[in-house]
């Protein structure tokens, strides 16, 4: 860096940086007294406050919540920033897993039930075949429950329906 700076009043900066395998950005960080590294350090009042809302929020919060978080507490950071402080402290957000309620039991070992209308022609009359399903449904509270609807085959309607926290 020292050479380059000496030398840059007979040779242009740039021939100079190639010549000697150094970035030209580098020097230039160099030469207005910047770290020699790329980035700098982090404020440690900023690094503190993260810490404390990454543990305030049980290591629920990513970057875009911490942002909003720091920048409410007066610190000017970004996601970036964020993400590289987390990674030097060893720290990551917890991801939970979703939830997704087991309506069938494949693995009972029991004998299913036989399709009864399986070779039957399609019914004719109303209210002489029913089928029935079952599926979930979630709540705003972040709870799930249970529908179960009756169909007629022949008129396509629903006949009837319940819905239920559990299913018996």
């Amino acid at each position: 860096m020292q050479f380059i700076d000496q030398q840059h009043v007979h040779y242009p900066t740039q021939r100079l940086c190639q010549a000697l395998g150094v970035v030209p950005s580098r020097y230039d960080a160099w030469q207005k007294g910047a770290a020699t590294s790329a980035v700098a350090p982090a404020e440690p009042a900023r690094e503190t406050a993260l810490v404390d809302v990454f543990d305030e929020h049980q290591r629920r919060y990513g970057t875009r919540r911490l942002r909003v978080e720091l920048r409410a507490l007066g610190h000017q950071v970004g996601r970036q920033t964020i993400r590289t402080a987390l990674r030097r402290q060893a720290r990551k957000a917890l991801q939970p897993k979703t939830f997704v309620p087991r309506t069938t039991d494949s693995t009972h070992g029991k004998r299913c039930a036989p399709n009864l209308l399986f070779d039957q022609p399609k019914s004719t009359q109303a209210n002489r075949v029913w089928v029935s399903d079952i599926t979930y449904l979630p709540l705003a509270n972040g709870n799930w429950v249970y529908c179960c609807a009756f169909q007629d085959v022949c008129s396509t309607q629903v006949v009837g329906w319940q819905v239920r926290a559990d299913m018996p």
